[in-house]
């Protein structure tokens, strides 16, 4: 029988090597601990109550609660008939099968072998029996649901027998192929991570050092115009000959890096929009230190959104621009709209809003910190495990595990206005609920047409959140529903031709009536935006393309500029 393990004498080289590290590590953790003082983090003991909240819901069901029980004995009891039947050659259709976009399940063994298809049909029966029960749980609030259901898809994430080397059966034919030393490689790849983050293991952390922005990502040439102590505005070289005559400025969140729009070439948002003849500018927030802590929503807005559309009218001599906003960014945008409106200030062409949450009137008000921690963890978390961990590959410069890593801090006042006003007081959507820079808004008379964008696998920015959206502003809405989840389904490129969307020319009130009726489309909902955008036009021309740097704003420096660079690049830099 071939040797699947290393020799004897490598054997005690790792397990000195493995034993000293280790050591080090727990030191390290401990000291570390009690520095803080074994304090249990708030987020924790929220999410044991909401756990024990439900619980309680459950238990005062017990008929419901034994039902579903029942379901998942007689889905198992299934499974264990038709599995021995195909042992015998009989073909019969799978009890639950695997979405073909996962992952987690494209190795053909996952279908063609008996015990590995038993293994993924057996957790997929579970996982869909536990959300089931947790989605009809009786008599929570929207909150606790929302946190429950999250905590639930993470675990469940987690216990995917693809994330085991027993249980994956690539990792397992790697394992024999290279005799264990895959493993090996995987326990120094986990080892370096927890060495170079004291500890804690923050996946991303080796593809920082391989990334670099510029370079490999936040690539597409541009120049930075125009900067204040909140932002810097990039003004992105042009692409055509000619350009539409109306601009497009992005305002992503103050929360995350702005290149989750701009990643790779083939993935890139503004290099698209750019391509498509769009004068493109986009906000890259500072990360707020100490001095900026202080900073109010008020400063965001007049210091930050209502700046950058003064400087993208400098910068194309255009009256009137298109405005589009990502995720958090959406609230700040329709408030500077709703201002904007109070003003009897019309530079606003149309407004986009990117997976954006307005109405918070369910009460659902998951926290902001680590909301993308859990989302998409198959994709983003344990495809890293399972490639550097378990087959023992070099560490991959992954786009999306590199922005995960590169967070920003939040300045505490903007934060907790936007967390009691926006999330908990849902103030956003009531006429004259919110005053900004001394003047009462009324979201109700922004009348821009706007666009909303939501994805139907999204956990932070639920997508029948989204479609409430339209029932806010007072001007001429449409509502495009993305596949996928919050990142993936935004960050579509109609080359790829992956998850398609939705479209419905009637908004009927409910968001379940609206996907009932819609047709569905394939490739990317960013096409259907282009043509939305071009109809918005309102007889607008052509103009010559225009160079980053002309008068009056002149270049600062290229992008991306200082206020996205991590700060231990930005000091090799």
């Amino acid at each position: 029988m071939k040797n699947v393990l290393p020799d004897s004498a490598e054997i005690a080289e790792i397990h000195a090597e493995v034993a000293q590290r280790a050591s080090r590590l727990l030191t390290r953790y401990i000291k570390r601990r009690a520095r803080e003082g074994l304090r249990v983090p708030a987020e924790e003991l929220s999410v044991a109550k909401a756990f024990m909240d439900l619980s309680a819901r459950l238990l005062a069901n017990p008929f419901r609660l034994a039902r579903a029980q029942m379901d998942l004995m007689r889905d198992h009891f299934l499974l264990v008939r038709q599995s021995m039947l195909k042992t015998m050659g009989i073909p019969l259709r799978a009890v639950v099968d695997s979405d073909p976009d996962d992952p987690r399940f494209r190795d053909h063994a996952w279908q063609e072998n008996f015990v590995f298809d038993f293994l993924k049909q057996s957790y997929l029966i579970t996982a869909r029996r536990l959300n089931d029960a947790v989605a009809q749980a009786d008599g929570l609030d929207a909150a606790t649901h929302a946190t429950v259901s999250a905590y639930t898809k993470r675990y469940l994430d987690a216990l995917s027998p693809s994330n085991f080397a027993l249980t994956n059966p690539e990792v397992l034919r790697e394992t024999v192929g290279s005799n264990g030393k895959n493993l090996v490689k995987g326990l120094k790849n986990l080892l370096k991570d927890l060495e170079a983050a004291d500890g804690r293991l923050q996946f991303g952390g080796i593809a920082a050092t391989e990334c670099r922005l510029g370079r490999d990502l936040a690539c597409t040439p541009g120049k930075v115009v125009f900067e204040n102590e909140l932002l810097q505005l990039i003004h992105y070289a042009p692409s055509t000959a000619q350009q539409f005559k109306r601009p497009l400025l992005i305002v992503p969140p103050w929360t995350n890096k702005y290149y989750l729009l701009d990643l790779r070439k083939d993935n890139s948002l503004v290099k698209w929009a750019t391509d498509q003849g769009f004068t493109t500018f986009i906000v890259s927030w500072a990360n707020p230190d100490e001095t900026l802590a202080r900073k109010t929503f008020d400063d965001y807005l007049k210091d930050g959104a209502l700046v950058a559309i003064k400087a993208v009218q400098q910068a194309s001599g255009a009256r009137k621009i298109h405005l589009a906003a990502y995720c958090l960014g959406g609230p700040l945008l329709m408030a500077t709209l709703a201002y904007m409106a109070a003003r009897r200030d019309y530079r606003a062409a149309s407004a986009t809003f990117l997976a954006s949450t307005l109405d918070h009137s369910d009460g659902a008000n998951p926290e902001i910190a680590d909301a993308f921690g859990g989302q998409r963890a198959g994709d983003l978390i344990w495809s890293f495990v399972v490639d550097n961990y378990l087959l023992g590959k070099d560490a991959f410069p992954s786009d999306l595990l590199y922005w995960h890593a590169d967070a920003m801090r939040l300045p505490e006042a903007m934060h907790a206005f936007y967390l009691e006003h926006f999330r908990r007081g849902d103030k956003l959507r009531q006429p004259g609920g919110l005053t900004l820079a001394g003047i009462a808004i009324d979201v109700a008379k922004v009348k821009v047409p706007c666009y909303f964008v939501s994805t139907v696998d999204d956990q932070i920015a639920p997508w029948q959140n989204g479609y409430r959206n339209t029932r806010l502003p007072g001007g001429p809405v449409r509502f495009v529903l993305g596949g996928s989840g919050h990142i993936a389904g935004i960050v579509n490129p109609p080359a790829q031709a992956r998850h398609g969307y939705w479209t419905n020319d009637a908004l009927p009130e409910q968001a379940d009536a609206f996907l009932a009726n819609a047709t569905r489309h394939g490739g990317s909902w960013w096409t259907d935006w282009r043509e939305w955008l071009r109809g918005q036009a309102d007889g607008e021309l052509l103009v010559d393309a225009r160079q980053p740097g002309a008068a009056p704003l002149t270049v600062i420096e290229n992008a991306p500029g200082r206020y996205a660079a991590r700060p231990s690049q930005a000091a090799a830099d």
